[in-house]
Parts: structure tokens; sequence; C-alpha cells
């Protein structure tokens, strides 16, 4: 039985629990709209945004790549050229942990366009990229013999589930964290154990990159 397909789908819910129980993908906003209005409804309410753009800046990342992998006799190169792409975002973040300065023009009441701009901005798709295309490979083991047209769309199909199976596990995470910290935790939590996951976020892209890149060089050409 192969099991790569199911570690790849494994690896697409952990890393959106992961991206979810991360305070900068916004479950404090969430919790701030439920404190500010005194009703869990509104902690409820803003998690639909939230979600809905971080599920837009995933599909802005994988899309153009369903397009270029569609070009068969290029997928290992592809795939190569992708993790190279991760890899240097992810040691980039290492190096300058700084945040974008325009994030901080995006008021809070933006919830969607403010988490599609987190999301971009932290490499939240690229470290979903490498798994979206072992999933597309090991799905189209004998795409050198399908059309292009064929593959575009079967590719298309696979970006919209990875991406929609990403956005469920990281608003999972996210949603019970921020109602945890509003309904029992409360804001004490946050002042005294604030997590800054920015160092880890960066070497996980480094890693997830480096594996890709291993398959991706093993792989036959």
């Amino acid at each position: 039985m192969d099991w790569a397909p199911a570690a790849l789908w494994l690896a697409v819910v952990a890393s959106g629990l992961y991206h979810g129980l991360n305070p900068g993908m916004g479950w404090p906003l969430a919790v701030s709209a439920g404190l500010m209005e005194r009703s869990p409804r509104a902690l409820l309410a803003a998690l639909g945004p939230l979600t809905a753009g971080h599920l837009l800046a995933m599909l802005a990342v994988l899309l153009p790549f369903t397009l270029l992998f569609a070009l068969v006799e290029w997928q290992r190169q592809i795939q190569i050229g992708a993790s190279l792409l991760v890899i240097g975002f992810g040691l980039f973040r290492l190096v300058d942990r700084r945040h974008p300065r325009a994030l901080a023009r995006i008021g809070p009441a933006r919830l969607g366009l403010w988490s599609f701009a987190v999301a971009i901005a932290h490499g939240a798709g690229l470290m979903l990229l490498p798994i979206y295309l072992g999933l597309c490979r090991g799905a189209n083991p004998d795409s050198g013999h399908g059309a292009a047209g064929a593959l575009i769309n079967a590719d298309l199909g696979m970006a919209l589930l990875v991406s929609l199976v990403h956005a469920a596990a990281m608003i999972a995470a996210g949603g019970v964290t921020a109602w945890l910290v509003y309904r029992y935790l409360g804001l004490r939590v946050l002042s005294r154990s604030w997590l800054n996951l920015d160092s880890s976020w960066a070497v996980s892209l480094v890693l997830v990159g480096a594996l890709s890149l291993a398959i991706g060089v093993a792989a036959q050409p």
C-alpha cells in the first residue's frame, strides 16, 4: 500500500492546524471582536472573513503552479524550482523578521483583506506548494500520456481541494483557540504566554522545502 498520498494529506491538515494556532494568522482579532461586542456571535462572525482571506491566499499561490505543472516534461524541474523558492523564503524570514509595513495600514475591521495579506506575507501558501505538487505528481502517474487541458482541470481541482482542506484545518484550530481564550482563559494568557512562532515558521518552511527538493532530485526524470 502506498502511504505517500496519505502522508501528504496529513501534511496539508497539519500545516493548517499549525497556521491556525499561530496568533499571527488572526485568531486574536476574533477574540477582540467578541470582547468588544460582548458577544460570542461576533467572535464566530470574525472567523468567516479570516477563513476566506486565508483560502484566497492559498489559491493565489497554488493556481499559477497548476498551469505550470501541466507542462509534463518539466514537472520535475518545476518541483525543484518551487522547493528552492520555499527554502529561500524561509531563510529570508529567518534573517529578516520584520513585518511588512503595508500590513499595519490594513484596518482590523477589514479581516478578509488582512488575513489574505498576512498569509501571503508570511509564506503560508508557499508551505503548501511542495505538498500540492507532490499530490499532483502522485495523482497523475501516467500524465505524460494525457492532454494538457485534462491535466489543468485535474490540478485545478486538486489546488482547490488542498486549499479547502488546509483552510478548514486552519480555522478549526484558530477558532477553538479563540473560543478558549474568549470563554475561559481571558486576555491574561496572551500577555503571559504569547507565542512567537516566527522562527519556527521560517525553519518549517526550510524543512518542507528541503524535503521536497530531496524528493524532486531523487525522482526519475
